[in-house]
């Protein structure tokens, strides 16, 4: 996989703990960081060969598991809390626990230590109340009601960070939309898994921000060093994207070509949508189903509106610009699939 050299900062030869190392995004932050020359350790469940063969210290552990934390946490100038339970079905404990109690045990084991700088990972559904979501920036309200678990419990997380901002601790949230590029192991193979089944929702219309998986450990990056510079950005959250809106059915196009699959052609009604959505939801919660239905209200409305930001906030304050175009981000995407094929 192509990359880019990492741009020296004043701010490297840390020590850097990275929740979630193993995964998608947190592997990409870690990756960008080791090739600065920050010394790195990484939290997750699992160990990663690819992990050690980079010379990353592991810890292994749940986020529940405080003195795992605590000793992760040890010797550490700067945390990026990746680790999430995504999802938009499942009981509500298991959101609950992993999001907000980890990221409560999360920012007690940097306090404990001494830890300067926390960057959370947060998510734009935080403000989403099913409605368009127009060029919003970050003085968009929580909204009262939240129709699924993962939405509520990073919200509550991000408040969380954003308290915690004092001055032993400094902190800022992210919010990065719909994640892609190679080694994605969730919106991009969930299209590709579909591909013959999926169903346009709604007019097809909509249009929604993307961030390359890149461009996003970039941001992470860069939000740690204007803390450090500048602690009055303490406690603050910034939408990050390509900061080129586009169509949500383009992109999932856009993938399913890279893939060498057909494009989605039927569509289904919003009204429609939910109704199936409805149905699967009581199915599934009646009848204690396992895995996830494959509609839900939920995303019913994800998919038929739009949700796109000004990122101006994230210019200004982080000096954040994407630095792989969308076209680029598809190319390295269409490589990867072809030559990893990792979905066969």
């Amino acid at each position: 996989m192509p990359t880019e050299p990492a741009a020296a900062s004043p701010l490297s030869d840390q020590t850097v703990l990275v929740t979630g190392g193993g995964g998608f995004l947190g592997g990409t932050i870690v990756r960008l960081l080791v090739a600065r020359g920050d010394s790195v350790r990484s939290f997750s469940r699992s160990r990663y060969p690819r992990l050690d063969t980079m010379g990353v210290d592991q810890v292994q552990g749940d986020l529940a598991d405080t003195q795992a934390l605590q000793t992760a946490c040890q010797g550490v100038d700067l945390v990026f809390h990746v680790a999430a339970l995504p999802g938009v079905w499942g009981p509500y404990d298991a959101f609950y626990q992993t999001n907000v109690v980890g990221t409560e045990n999360i920012i007690q084991a940097c306090r404990d230590n001494g830890v300067g700088r926390l960057i959370y990972t947060s998510s734009p559904s935080v403000v989403f109340d099913g409605r368009d979501m127009e060029g919003g920036d970050e003085s968009l309200p929580y909204p009262d009601i939240y129709h699924t678990h993962y939405p509520r419990t990073k919200a509550m997380a991000e408040r969380r960070v954003r308290q915690a901002a004092d001055g032993r601790l400094r902190t800022i949230a992210l919010r990065p939309h719909l994640i892609w590029g190679p080694g994605d192991n969730h919106l991009v193979p969930r299209i590709i898994q579909r591909a013959r089944r999926l169903r346009r929702v709604g007019d097809g219309k909509n249009k929604v921000d993307t961030i390359y998986v890149d461009n996003a450990a970039h941001a992470h990056l860069l939000a740690a060093e204007k803390l450090a510079l500048r602690p009055e950005l303490s406690g603050s959250v910034y939408f990050i994207s390509q900061d080129a809106p586009i169509p949500l059915w383009d992109m999932v196009n856009a993938i399913l070509a890279a893939a060498d699959l057909p494009p989605v052609t039927r569509t289904l009604s919003l009204t429609s949508a939910r109704r199936v959505g409805a149905a699967l939801e009581w199915l599934y919660r009646t009848f204690r189903l396992p895995g996830e239905p494959q509609m839900t209200r939920f995303l019913a409305d994800e998919l038929a509106t739009s949700h796109w930001f000004d990122i101006s906030a994230a210019r200004e304050d982080l000096g954040y610009r994407p630095t792989v175009s969308t076209e680029e981000g598809l190319t390295r995407l269409r490589q990867w699939l072809q030559e990893e094929k990792p979905y066969s």
